[in-house]
Protein backbone atom coordinates (compact mmCIF):
# COMPACT_ATOMS: atom_id res chain seq x y z
CA UNK A 1 0.00 0.00 0.00
CA UNK A 2 1.12 3.36 -1.02
CA UNK A 3 1.39 6.60 1.55
CA UNK A 4 -0.86 8.24 -0.48
CA UNK A 5 -2.45 8.06 -4.09
CA UNK A 6 -3.36 11.49 -6.26
CA UNK A 7 -6.74 11.46 -5.66
CA UNK A 8 -6.18 11.96 -1.73
CA UNK A 9 -5.52 15.86 -1.12
CA UNK A 10 -5.27 16.00 3.01
CA UNK A 11 -4.97 19.33 4.74
CA UNK A 12 -1.45 20.22 6.93
CA UNK A 13 -3.70 19.26 10.01
CA UNK A 14 -4.85 15.51 8.25
CA UNK A 15 -1.43 15.37 7.48
CA UNK A 16 -0.67 15.32 10.56
CA UNK A 17 -2.69 13.43 12.42
CA UNK A 18 -2.03 10.95 10.48
CA UNK A 19 1.47 10.70 10.62
CA UNK A 20 1.10 11.41 14.65
CA UNK A 21 -1.08 8.04 15.08
CA UNK A 22 1.51 6.25 12.39
CA UNK A 23 4.15 7.03 14.81
CA UNK A 24 2.32 6.54 18.11
CA UNK A 25 1.82 3.47 17.10
CA UNK A 26 4.20 2.05 16.01
CA UNK A 27 6.10 3.52 18.81
CA UNK A 28 3.71 1.66 21.16
CA UNK A 29 4.38 -2.12 19.74
CA UNK A 30 8.35 -1.05 20.48
CA UNK A 31 7.56 -0.74 24.29
CA UNK A 32 8.04 3.67 23.70
CA UNK A 33 5.47 5.72 25.65
CA UNK A 34 4.71 8.79 23.83
CA UNK A 35 2.77 10.94 26.30
CA UNK A 36 2.38 14.63 23.91
CA UNK A 37 3.54 13.80 20.18
CA UNK A 38 3.84 16.63 18.02
CA UNK A 39 4.79 17.33 14.80
CA UNK A 40 7.79 19.51 14.32
CA UNK A 41 8.01 19.74 10.54
CA UNK A 42 5.75 18.81 7.47
CA UNK A 43 7.04 18.44 3.56
CA UNK A 44 7.62 15.07 2.08
CA UNK A 45 7.67 13.61 5.37
CA UNK A 46 6.18 14.52 8.50
CA UNK A 47 8.91 14.57 11.40
CA UNK A 48 6.87 13.89 14.89
CA UNK A 49 8.48 13.92 18.26
CA UNK A 50 7.38 10.72 20.39
CA UNK A 51 7.52 13.76 23.45
CA UNK A 52 8.93 12.88 25.98
CA UNK A 53 10.33 10.29 24.60
CA UNK A 54 13.89 11.80 23.30
CA UNK A 55 12.51 10.26 19.94
CA UNK A 56 11.44 11.36 16.28
CA UNK A 57 9.89 9.33 14.16
CA UNK A 58 10.28 10.25 10.78
CA UNK A 59 6.80 9.37 8.68
CA UNK A 60 6.71 9.63 4.54
CA UNK A 61 4.10 11.92 3.57
CA UNK A 62 4.49 12.72 -0.24
CA UNK A 63 5.35 9.29 -1.61
CA UNK A 64 4.30 6.93 -4.74
CA UNK A 65 6.24 4.47 -2.83
CA UNK A 66 5.05 1.19 -1.35
CA UNK A 67 6.08 0.65 2.07
CA UNK A 68 8.12 -2.17 1.07
CA UNK A 69 10.32 0.25 -1.53
CA UNK A 70 10.50 2.76 1.12
CA UNK A 71 11.80 0.45 3.40
CA UNK A 72 14.63 -0.83 0.98
CA UNK A 73 15.86 2.95 0.77
CA UNK A 74 15.74 3.19 4.39
CA UNK A 75 17.58 0.39 5.19
CA UNK A 76 20.18 2.28 2.96
CA UNK A 77 20.20 4.93 5.19
CA UNK A 78 20.28 3.67 8.47
CA UNK A 79 23.30 1.70 7.25
CA UNK A 80 24.72 4.84 5.81
CA UNK A 81 23.99 6.74 9.33
CA UNK A 82 25.17 4.05 11.54
CA UNK A 83 28.67 3.69 9.47
CA UNK A 84 29.22 7.59 9.69
CA UNK A 85 28.54 7.75 13.51
CA UNK A 86 30.73 4.95 14.07
CA UNK A 87 33.35 7.14 12.50
CA UNK A 88 32.27 10.09 14.76
CA UNK A 89 30.83 12.18 12.07
CA UNK A 90 28.39 14.60 13.13
CA UNK A 91 25.10 12.70 12.15
CA UNK A 92 21.65 12.65 13.90
CA UNK A 93 22.28 8.93 14.90
CA UNK A 94 19.11 6.57 14.67
CA UNK A 95 17.38 6.26 18.12
CA UNK A 96 19.03 3.36 20.26
CA UNK A 97 15.59 2.95 22.07
CA UNK A 98 14.48 0.47 19.36
CA UNK A 99 16.07 -1.83 16.51
CA UNK A 100 17.97 0.10 14.05
CA UNK A 101 15.26 -0.96 11.36
CA UNK A 102 11.89 0.30 9.21
CA UNK A 103 9.01 -0.16 11.06
CA UNK A 104 5.60 -0.58 9.10
CA UNK A 105 2.31 1.22 10.05
CA UNK A 106 -0.78 2.26 8.73
CA UNK A 107 0.54 1.02 5.20
CA UNK A 108 3.93 3.18 5.72
CA UNK A 109 7.53 2.44 6.27
CA UNK A 110 8.51 4.69 9.25
CA UNK A 111 12.11 5.19 10.64
CA UNK A 112 13.23 6.57 14.31
CA UNK A 113 15.87 8.88 15.27
CA UNK A 114 17.55 10.55 18.42
CA UNK A 115 15.65 13.83 19.30
CA UNK A 116 18.23 16.56 19.07
CA UNK A 117 17.36 20.41 20.61
CA UNK A 118 18.04 22.51 17.06
CA UNK A 119 19.30 26.24 17.96
CA UNK A 120 19.45 29.18 15.99
CA UNK A 121 17.24 27.40 12.94
CA UNK A 122 16.85 28.47 9.52
CA UNK A 123 13.28 30.22 10.02
CA UNK A 124 14.82 32.55 12.59
CA UNK A 125 17.52 33.32 10.30
CA UNK A 126 16.78 36.83 8.04
CA UNK A 127 16.71 36.04 4.54
CA UNK A 128 19.95 38.16 3.97
CA UNK A 129 21.65 35.92 5.56
CA UNK A 130 20.89 33.24 4.17
CA UNK A 131 23.74 33.22 1.86
CA UNK A 132 26.15 33.64 4.32
CA UNK A 133 24.62 30.79 6.30
CA UNK A 134 24.40 28.01 3.59
CA UNK A 135 27.83 28.71 2.47
CA UNK A 136 29.47 28.03 5.79
CA UNK A 137 27.41 25.27 6.16
CA UNK A 138 28.58 24.03 2.30
CA UNK A 139 31.79 23.99 3.79
CA UNK A 140 30.86 21.49 6.59
CA UNK A 141 30.03 19.04 4.03
CA UNK A 142 33.62 18.78 2.29
CA UNK A 143 34.80 16.38 5.61
CA UNK A 144 31.44 14.65 5.46
CA UNK A 145 32.27 13.92 1.65
CA UNK A 146 35.87 12.75 3.09
CA UNK A 147 34.24 10.46 5.82
CA UNK A 148 31.83 9.26 2.59
CA UNK A 149 34.01 8.06 0.73
CA UNK A 150 35.24 5.08 2.34
CA UNK A 151 31.90 3.81 2.91
CA UNK A 152 32.77 -0.11 1.84
CA UNK A 153 28.91 -0.70 1.19
CA UNK A 154 27.31 -0.84 -2.13
CA UNK A 155 25.02 2.34 -3.44
CA UNK A 156 23.35 2.97 -6.49
CA UNK A 157 24.45 5.81 -8.83
CA UNK A 158 22.08 9.08 -8.28
CA UNK A 159 18.92 6.85 -7.52
CA UNK A 160 17.19 9.93 -6.46
CA UNK A 161 16.93 10.49 -10.63
CA UNK A 162 17.15 7.14 -12.32
CA UNK A 163 14.72 5.48 -11.32
CA UNK A 164 13.41 7.79 -8.65
CA UNK A 165 11.73 10.34 -11.02
CA UNK A 166 9.58 7.79 -12.76
CA UNK A 167 6.99 7.21 -10.71
CA UNK A 168 6.90 10.90 -10.31
CA UNK A 169 6.45 11.41 -14.55
CA UNK A 170 4.07 9.17 -14.62
CA UNK A 171 1.66 10.72 -12.30
CA UNK A 172 2.36 14.00 -13.80
CA UNK A 173 1.22 11.95 -17.42
CA UNK A 174 -2.15 11.42 -16.11
CA UNK A 175 -2.33 15.15 -13.73
CA UNK A 176 0.37 17.36 -14.75
CA UNK A 177 -1.09 20.31 -13.65
CA UNK A 178 0.22 23.60 -15.03
CA UNK A 179 2.60 21.95 -16.73
CA UNK A 180 2.27 22.36 -20.90
CA UNK A 181 2.45 19.37 -23.06
CA UNK A 182 5.50 20.98 -24.22
CA UNK A 183 6.83 20.65 -20.65
CA UNK A 184 6.10 16.96 -20.34
CA UNK A 185 7.82 16.38 -23.83
CA UNK A 186 11.08 17.91 -21.87
CA UNK A 187 10.51 16.20 -19.04
CA UNK A 188 10.50 12.39 -20.27
CA UNK A 189 13.49 13.56 -22.56
CA UNK A 190 15.53 14.66 -20.04
CA UNK A 191 14.67 11.42 -17.73
CA UNK A 192 16.27 9.80 -20.58
CA UNK A 193 18.99 11.16 -21.20
CA UNK A 194 19.83 11.08 -17.72
CA UNK A 195 19.25 7.27 -17.88
CA UNK A 196 21.59 7.36 -20.79
CA UNK A 197 24.26 9.76 -18.99
CA UNK A 198 24.35 8.06 -15.51
CA UNK A 199 26.37 5.26 -16.66
CA UNK A 200 29.17 7.01 -18.61
CA UNK A 201 29.57 9.73 -16.37
CA UNK A 202 33.43 9.05 -15.99
CA UNK A 203 33.42 9.19 -19.65
CA UNK A 204 31.41 11.93 -20.05
CA UNK A 205 33.16 14.49 -17.69
CA UNK A 206 36.86 12.48 -17.57
CA UNK A 207 38.50 12.77 -14.04
CA UNK A 208 34.91 12.40 -12.13
CA UNK A 209 35.42 9.58 -8.96
CA UNK A 210 31.59 8.42 -8.23
CA UNK A 211 30.90 8.13 -4.22
CA UNK A 212 28.41 7.69 -1.84
CA UNK A 213 26.96 11.28 -0.86
CA UNK A 214 24.87 12.87 1.03
CA UNK A 215 22.02 12.76 -1.71
CA UNK A 216 19.94 15.42 -0.88
CA UNK A 217 21.74 19.03 -0.68
CA UNK A 218 23.59 18.11 3.03
CA UNK A 219 24.08 22.44 3.51
CA UNK A 220 20.41 22.62 3.72
CA UNK A 221 19.56 19.54 5.75
CA UNK A 222 21.84 20.32 8.87
CA UNK A 223 20.86 21.38 12.83
CA UNK A 224 22.99 23.61 14.52
CA UNK A 225 22.89 22.52 18.15
CA UNK A 226 24.72 23.49 21.35
CA UNK A 227 27.39 20.89 20.55
CA UNK A 228 27.57 21.70 16.69
CA UNK A 229 26.74 21.04 13.74
CA UNK A 230 25.41 17.82 12.87
CA UNK A 231 23.51 16.32 9.04
CA UNK A 232 20.55 14.90 8.55
CA UNK A 233 18.05 13.10 6.37
CA UNK A 234 20.27 10.70 4.68
CA UNK A 235 17.36 8.86 3.18
CA UNK A 236 18.36 10.23 -0.74
CA UNK A 237 21.72 8.43 0.35
CA UNK A 238 23.32 7.72 -3.32
CA UNK A 239 26.64 7.39 -5.31
CA UNK A 240 28.04 9.53 -7.58
CA UNK A 241 29.83 12.95 -8.54
CA UNK A 242 30.25 15.67 -5.30
CA UNK A 243 28.64 17.94 -7.92
CA UNK A 244 25.33 16.26 -6.96
CA UNK A 245 25.28 16.89 -3.41
CA UNK A 246 27.30 20.41 -4.58
CA UNK A 247 24.43 21.76 -6.91
CA UNK A 248 22.38 24.79 -6.18
CA UNK A 249 25.24 26.18 -3.88
CA UNK A 250 26.40 28.95 -5.84
CA UNK A 251 30.01 30.54 -6.24
CA UNK A 252 30.26 30.88 -1.90
CA UNK A 253 29.23 27.70 -1.37
CA UNK A 254 31.75 26.27 -3.95
CA UNK A 255 34.56 28.00 -2.55
CA UNK A 256 33.58 27.50 0.76
CA UNK A 257 33.97 23.55 0.03
CA UNK A 258 36.80 24.10 -1.81
CA UNK A 259 38.42 26.38 1.18
CA UNK A 260 37.30 23.22 3.51
CA UNK A 261 39.13 21.02 1.71
CA UNK A 262 36.53 19.49 -1.06
CA UNK A 263 37.52 17.77 -4.04
CA UNK A 264 37.99 19.62 -7.07
CA UNK A 265 34.60 20.85 -9.03
CA UNK A 266 33.89 20.24 -12.23
CA UNK A 267 32.15 23.65 -13.16
CA UNK A 268 30.52 22.09 -16.32
CA UNK A 269 29.14 19.02 -14.07
CA UNK A 270 27.85 21.11 -11.36
CA UNK A 271 25.98 22.95 -14.22
CA UNK A 272 24.79 19.27 -15.62
CA UNK A 273 24.07 18.44 -11.94
CA UNK A 274 22.32 21.67 -11.22
CA UNK A 275 19.93 21.08 -14.25
CA UNK A 276 19.16 17.85 -13.13
CA UNK A 277 18.30 19.04 -10.05
CA UNK A 278 15.51 21.58 -11.44
CA UNK A 279 14.50 17.99 -13.32
CA UNK A 280 13.89 16.63 -10.26
CA UNK A 281 11.86 19.50 -8.91
CA UNK A 282 9.78 19.58 -12.04
CA UNK A 283 9.15 16.09 -11.21
CA UNK A 284 8.12 16.82 -7.62
CA UNK A 285 5.15 18.67 -8.99
CA UNK A 286 3.47 14.97 -9.02
CA UNK A 287 3.02 15.74 -5.47
CA UNK A 288 1.07 19.07 -5.60
CA UNK A 289 -2.38 16.97 -5.62
CA UNK A 290 -1.15 15.26 -2.13
CA UNK A 291 0.16 18.75 -0.89
CA UNK A 292 -1.56 21.93 -2.60
CA UNK A 293 1.28 24.40 -1.33
CA UNK A 294 4.07 22.99 -2.76
CA UNK A 295 2.90 24.49 -6.28
CA UNK A 296 3.92 27.65 -5.12
CA UNK A 297 7.27 26.48 -3.53
CA UNK A 298 8.16 24.90 -6.57
CA UNK A 299 7.11 27.60 -9.07
CA UNK A 300 10.45 29.67 -8.65
CA UNK A 301 12.42 26.43 -9.23
CA UNK A 302 10.43 25.04 -12.30
CA UNK A 303 10.86 28.72 -13.68
CA UNK A 304 14.64 28.39 -13.95
CA UNK A 305 13.95 24.43 -15.75
CA UNK A 306 12.16 26.56 -18.26
CA UNK A 307 14.84 29.52 -19.10
CA UNK A 308 17.77 26.96 -18.53
CA UNK A 309 18.90 24.80 -21.70
CA UNK A 310 17.39 20.71 -21.64
CA UNK A 311 19.63 18.09 -20.43
CA UNK A 312 20.60 15.40 -23.27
Amino acid sequence: MASATAGERPGPAERGERAVRAATSAARRLGLRPGEPRVLHDVFNVLVHLDPEPVVVRVPSLTFATAAEQAERQRRELDVVRWLAGQGAPVVRPSPLVPPEPVESEGRSLTFWEYVEERDPVRDVPAEEWETRFAEQTGWTAPLHALLARYPGQLPTLSPLVPGARAALDELARRPGDLTPDDLDRAEREYAALEALLPELPVRFPGTRPQPLHGDAPAYNVLRTAGGHLFADFEDVTRGPVEWDLAGCGPRGVEAYLRAGGTPVDSRLLDTMERARLFQAVAALAYAPLMPELAGLLEPLVRQWRDRPPLG
